[in-house]
């Protein structure tokens, strides 16, 4: 790709003309690019510390108006001045042993941005046609090159969402070129009008980052469920809510089986590994309204609103057959190749008013029942024991 993203410019260099509106244009995006990549340093800095896949900067703001605008040896020039300086700037700790990937960011840039600026050739005068057309090719091309690198670099652990992105990653870098279709109007009609763009994407950065502060508060970061107070604070109000509408709600206490010597056989990258596979049985078989946590240790929790104990059985036993059918590659701590199986689960199932009048007395039923379970064998699906209805009636007093 390097090779292909030199060659276009140096092609450029002998097949376009360099105007001196092209030079101008060039030298007020690059000072308007860096002035708001300095004012913005340390909000970049953070976010890219924190970023938990392929981390989107605002350099396609700028890409974009010089990929519809400017020459092709212009493009590449503006991506190397951007990108080198947001490698010495903002991307704190860069090291020289990471000026390659510095580099294939600047490649899939100037190719994405020349990628834009080919489909603006059909076109006889900019409309929004060929400004939104050019914004769709620059996302669809540095999506295919940053995915294709991110997969390269290891196919072993690469998954759809760390090599595209998750739906917020997209949607920001989908923002960003919004915001770069109108800077190639403004840079066409009033190029002093760019300034304005500083601010936007200023605001735009710091959102992004406390969204992601937000997330990292409120989840647990080896599973990306709902951490435990997370989850006690919307169990909490779930019981508001069932109270006030006489509803119901069951709730499952999952507990893996003999996790220890997942750890003290393959080491705990693997045991990490189990419980993300697990993570995401569990994600999968329930709800996207229901409240799925960690608990600590190798226990999952699950709040399913508006669900009877029996229902809730049913989702618990889908999710026991579901990890007991998982197949986990993963490594051990000297790096060899293994993959676990036949892994198990002991369930315990509670439900809420049946079982408790408080969410502390609806987990502990759980929990009891998640006991009965190991004692029962392990690998199975425990209904706690109702409460009395002399209890009933004392907690509905």
């Amino acid at each position: 790709m390097m090779a292909l993203a030199t060659g276009w410019a140096v092609h450029a260099t002998f097949t376009q003309h360099v105007s001196s509106w092209h030079l101008k244009t060039f030298a007020l995006i690059a000072v308007v690019a860096i002035l708001q990549t300095e004012l913005s340093r340390r909000l970049e800095r953070q976010r890219r510390t924190l970023a938990a896949g392929p981390h989107v900067n605002m350099t396609s703001v700028w890409l974009l108006p010089a990929g519809v605008l400017l020459p092709g040896q212009l493009i590449a020039a503006l991506s190397v001045t951007l990108y080198c300086y947001l490698a010495f700037r903002s991307w704190s700790g860069t090291r020289p042993s990471e000026a390659h990937r510095v580099a294939a960011n600047i490649t899939t840039a100037t190719l994405s941005a020349c990628a834009a600026g080919t489909v603006t050739l059909a076109v006889p005068a900019l409309s929004v046609t060929a400004v939104c057309s050019a914004g769709l090719t620059y996302f669809a091309v540095n999506t295919l090159l940053t995915g294709l690198g991110l997969y390269l670099a290891n196919p072993a652990k690469a998954t759809v969402e760390s090599c595209l992105g998750g739906m917020d990653d997209n949607l920001l870098e989908l923002a960003t070129l919004c915001v770069g279709g109108l800077l190639v109007m403004v840079l066409s009609q009033e190029p002093l009008l760019s300034v304005l763009v500083i601010l936007p994407l200023y605001v735009l950065q710091r959102s992004m980052l406390i969204k992601r502060l937000e997330e990292l508060a409120t989840t647990d970061q080896k599973t990306q469920l709902l951490n435990a107070t997370t989850w006690q604070d919307g169990a909490q109000r779930e019981i508001s809510r069932a109270e006030r509408d006489n509803g119901s709600f069951g709730a499952l206490m999952i507990d893996l089986d003999h996790f220890k010597r997942i750890n003290d056989t393959y080491g705990h990258l693997a045991g990490d590994d189990v419980l993300k596979a697990v993570a995401a049985v569990v994600k999968q078989e329930t709800r996207a309204h229901d409240l799925v946590g960690r608990f600590g240790g190798e226990e999952f929790v699950a709040l399913l609103p508006s669900t009877s104990k029996e229902d809730a059985i049913v989702t618990a036993e889908r999710i026991r057959q579901r990890i007991s059918e998982l197949v986990i590659p993963t490594q051990t701590n000297e790096g060899e190749e293994v993959a676990i199986e036949r892994r198990t689960a002991s369930i315990g199932v509670a439900a809420f008013p049946l079982d408790g009048a408080s969410i502390e007395e609806v987990m502990a039923a759980a929990d009891a029942a998640v006991y009965a379970a190991k004692n029962g064998g392990r690998n199975r699906v425990v209904g706690s024991m109702p409460a009395s209805p002399r209890d009933i009636v004392l907690a509905a007093a």
